[in-house]
C-alpha cells in the first residue's frame, strides 16, 4: 500500500515538473494552452456535480436539499459581487444554517 501511495507521488510529481520547470527546453503551444484551459473548470464541475445533486436515494432536486440550496446562493453570489470570499461565506453558511 505505502508502495503505492509512493509510486503515485512520484508520477505526479515528474509529471507536473516537466510543465512546471525553465530549464526543460519543453514548450506548451497556444492551442494546447488552450485546451488545457478547460481543465480546471472540467475537473472541479466532476467534484462539486455529485456532491450537489446525488444522494444515497438517487438524484436530488429537492429545495430541502442543503447542498442545492447553497449552491444556488453561492452561484448568485459569486455573480452579483465577483468576489470569492463573499462567495465562500455566503455558501457555507447557508449551508450550516440549513444542515
Amino acid at each position: 500500500m505505502m508502495m503505492t501511495i509512493l509510486l503515485m507521488a512520484c508520477i505526479t510529481f515528474f509529471t507536473r515538473y516537466l510543465f512546471l520547470h525553465r530549464a526543460l527546453p519543453f514548450k506548451v503551444g497556444p492551442k494546447m494552452q488552450q485546451f488545457l484551459s478547460f481543465s480546471a473548470p472540467a475537473v472541479l464541475t466532476a467534484i462539486w456535480v455529485p456532491i450537489v445533486f446525488i444522494n444515497d436515494e438517487g438524484i436530488n432536486l429537492d429545495w430541502q436539499n442543503p447542498y442545492l440550496s447553497a449552491a444556488v446562493i453561492a452561484v448568485i453570489v459569486a455573480y452579483k459581487t465577483h468576489n470569492i470570499y463573499y462567495t465562500t461565506l455566503a455558501g457555507m453558511g447557508l449551508f450550516i444554517i440549513l444542515s
